[in-house]
């Protein structure tokens, strides 16, 4: 379960001490933070922290420890409040773990690529290396209808760092509720990410990038599609692009690359 235990008192004074430039943009955040402030009282999912370990033990639930702080904007990224949010949350995970509670880290949303090492680092090290989900991050504010490649970029560079979540963005990304295919979009974006960042965290994932490589150095189609990470997708294209030397691609027909050297050499 999602919920939000890191907004206290100290998180919503360095919100207001610090400002924001894209706002608050998490809807759990707002409605804890607006809460409390027409109410004058504390978070009572942190207030109460001890009785909701109780209850998730109880139903043996894992506690995603939410972060309504994170950024909506890449110039809020790594800001006062999402820092004062997740040291909150690394402290409640730990006594989360004492009850043998699992848990699971959130954060950190909009994040321009050159903070995504510093968010991945710092989040590992105060929460004593505790598993991370990473939101998003969108890299760039300015390309709605391609959140879904936005967060992919971020995402893979997250996940190559040693971020063991990552969620997936849709094109209507800030914009609209998806369609069906837009979700399908956003969940194959991801799908990449996550491959392209295990490339680098688990080496083992290379095998099948080497094996697409000597599909397409040997011309063998069926293999190629066979290792795709999305068949149907690829053998679709192809089918209705087929080029008249139906062994190469459409790119460069009779001057292939491929078929004019290997007339010459056996890799």
């Amino acid at each position: 379960m999602a919920i939000h235990t890191g907004i206290n008192w100290e998180t919503v004074k360095r919100l207001k001490n610090q400002g924001r430039h894209g706002g608050l943009v998490s809807r759990g955040g707002a409605f804890m933070t607006a809460w409390m402030l027409h109410n004058e009282k504390e978070n009572p999912l942190y207030r109460e922290f001890d009785y909701l370990l109780e209850i998730m033990k109880e139903h043996e639930v894992t506690l995603s420890m939410c972060n309504g702080m994170r950024a909506g904007a890449i110039h809020d990224a790594t800001d006062r409040a999402a820092i004062q949010e997740l040291l909150i949350n690394a402290e409640l995970a730990d006594k989360a773990h004492n009850e043998n509670v699992p848990v699971i880290v959130e954060g950190p949303g909009h994040v321009p690529i050159d903070e995504i090492a510093a968010n991945v680092m710092l989040m590992k090290r105060v929460t004593n290396n505790k598993p991370f989900y990473m939101l998003g991050p969108i890299v760039t504010d300015i390309a709605p209808g391609y959140d879904d490649r936005v967060a992919a970029i971020g995402a893979a560079i997250s996940s190559s760092l040693g971020a063991d979540f990552i969620c997936y963005v849709t094109p209507a990304e800030h914009l609209a509720l998806p369609t069906p295919e837009e979700v399908y979009e956003g969940v194959m974006s991801s799908r990449i990410a996550a491959h392209v960042g295990d490339m680098i965290k688990l080496k083992k994932t290379r095998e099948l990038d080497l094996e697409m490589g000597h599909a397409r150095r040997d011309l063998d189609w069926d293999r190629q599609f066979a290792v795709a990470m999305n068949p149907a997708r690829a053998k679709a294209i192809r089918k209705e692009r087929m080029p008249a030397d139906t062994d190469g691609c459409t790119m460069c027909g009779d001057y292939c690359a491929i078929k004019i050297v290997n007339k010459h050499f056996q890799f």
